[in-house]
């Protein structure tokens, strides 16, 4: 600022740099506010849903409260204190209705206590209060066998946990033993579901790559007239419903479709195809479905790679495939990374043509999540399988940026 300025000059300067400032922060805000209600608040509402489950802690506040102490001792049942207590307020949520609530809950820990509870909470229910504190406990051993199992007990304090990392080790296919230890569960599920979900986008990603390649090269080195020609029937799947797209892959994939249909005609089958409700039909749909967004990527940088390049290789000696390995293959290297990305990305997430056309054999770990908040109403399972979703998408992308800075320096 030139010394010859005076202290008000400053002043005003200053203060209308202030006011551009709040100018430009006002006509962001609204930007900021979407983002935050649409991507921030979501996420922060998944990862407090995934640690964060007081349904059972309301529901029998008094039973938990006496147990405590208990849960180190693995292989006795809880004082009588405790059973009357219980039985007490299995009582109360029997008359209140909500005894199927408490049944599916612990039932997610303890597969085959939700007939139990609801069963004993009908016989509770016709019973005196004095009666059930009377009894010390037994009328509710009595009524089942199971209720002498101390892994109950033990599933029932843990569903009690208002703050647990339960959700997150079954999303792992892990759980705690009753002495507190991780160990592996009986039915493994989910890794392989994440396992299966990586190697689909993995595999979607390779084929969108393999085809926008080729297509991409011919549009960027043809006519402006057949290129804009030829981008419009690229770019029509946008302009179609996604399920339209979908439902049209099940009318050529399916037992009597196109394809099966033609293969007989042309006397290659005899018997129809499984092609259907199949991993393969997960694939092939995904890929035709993503394709655009591989092919706008290599095309806009394709487009700006001067052809002059490849024609010089070729003029000082250089045979055509070494030339394009070497010289025009890099250059295209970073509309390659984008649509890979922006394709796997898609691609894990998706759901809705997995579930159209996979099938059980098709499906992805993101249908599983879809089950898990629409179906069985295990909102704080889905959350965690979706944070865990998100931490490997965010490491992939770490790891992609890692590689593509790396491969960068060295072409600089």
């Amino acid at each position: 600022m030139p010394a010859h300025l005076s202290i008000k000059e400053i002043a005003d300067s200053q203060a209308q740099l202030r006011r551009k400032k709040l100018v430009l922060f006002a006509f962001t805000l609204p930007l900021l506010l979407f983002v935050m209600l649409a991507f921030v608040a979501p996420i922060a509402t998944m990862l407090y849903r995934s640690v964060y489950h007081p349904t059972v802690a309301q529901l029998i506040p008094q039973t938990l409260k006496q147990m405590q102490g208990w849960e180190t001792q693995p292989d006795t049942l809880p004082d009588s204190d405790s059973l009357v207590t219980f039985a007490l307020e299995l009582k109360s949520l029997a008359g209140e209705r909500r005894s199927g609530k408490l049944a599916e809950e612990i039932n997610r820990v303890f597969p085959g206590a939700s007939s139990l509870i609801k069963s004993t909470a009908r016989k509770l229910k016709h019973l005196d209060e004095q009666e059930i504190i009377a009894s010390q406990g037994t009328i509710l051993l009595d009524s089942h066998k199971k209720w002498h199992n101390p892994a109950l007990w033990h599933a029932i304090a843990s569903a009690g946990e208002v703050w647990t990392s339960r959700y997150y080790l079954t999303a792992l296919d892990l759980q705690l033993s009753p002495e507190g230890a991780i160990e592996s569960r009986d039915t493994r599920i989910y890794l392989k579901l994440y396992w299966k979900s990586l190697r689909i986008a993995l595999l979607i990603t390779l084929l969108t790559a393999v085809l926008a390649f080729p297509l991409s090269y011919f549009l960027a080195n043809a006519s402006s007239a057949k290129a804009n020609t030829l981008l419009v029937f690229v770019l029509l799947p946008f302009w179609t419903s996604l399920l339209v797209r979908t439902t049209s892959w099940i009318a050529l994939l399916q037992t009597n479709g196109v394809v099966n249909s033609t293969l007989k005609v042309l006397g290659i089958i005899d018997q129809p195809l499984e092609l259907l409700y199949t991993e393969f039909a997960t694939v092939i749909s995904m890929t035709h479905i993503l394709l655009p967004f591989m092919v706008l990527p290599l095309y806009s940088v394709m487009k700006n790679i001067d052809p002059s390049y490849f024609r010089a290789a070729l003029s000082l000696g250089a045979k055509p495939l070494p030339a394009f390995a070497k010289i025009y293959f890099p250059m295209t290297l970073p509309g390659l990374s984008a649509g890979a990305l922006l394709v796997f990305i898609i691609s894990i997430g998706y759901y809705i043509t997995p579930a159209l056309v996979g099938g059980t054999d098709g499906q992805m770990i993101s249908n599983i999540i879809a089950f898990h908040m629409q179906s069985s109403n295990n909102w704080e399972l889905a959350a965690a399988l979706g944070s865990l979703l998100l931490v490997l998408i965010l490491a992939l992308y770490w790891l992609y940026d890692r590689m593509v800075g790396v491969n960068n320096i060295k072409l600089g």
